[in-house]
């Protein structure tokens, strides 16, 4: 899969349904590592929400608009973290 960021840079990404062996692994600014089980749509609002998966502890699920799971980190908050919210390994 792929998405556009607002910025206009461009990320690739396989989704654990995709390639379950092979998907992509993305850090979280805060640290923890996680992988995007799919990309669905919200039923009422037809967003795309990024569902995605912890790798650490229980495994728990988690989702997240697409344009926030791909936005930049909020620099003034976080002046130490990396560039965007969620980056891939």
């Amino acid at each position: 899969m792929e998405y556009i960021r607002k910025d206009n840079s461009k990320i690739e990404f396989t989704t654990i349904l995709e390639d379950e062996k092979n998907a992509s692994l993305f850090r979280h600014f805060k640290g923890k590592e996680y992988k995007i089980i799919t990309v669905a749509k919200d039923s009422e609002n037809l967003k795309e929400i990024v569902i995605y998966q912890a790798q650490y502890d229980n495994k728990q699920c988690w989702t997240r608009e697409i344009e926030e799971f791909f936005s930049k980190t909020d620099k003034e908050k976080y002046p130490e973290a990396q560039e965007y919210r969620f980056e891939k390994i």
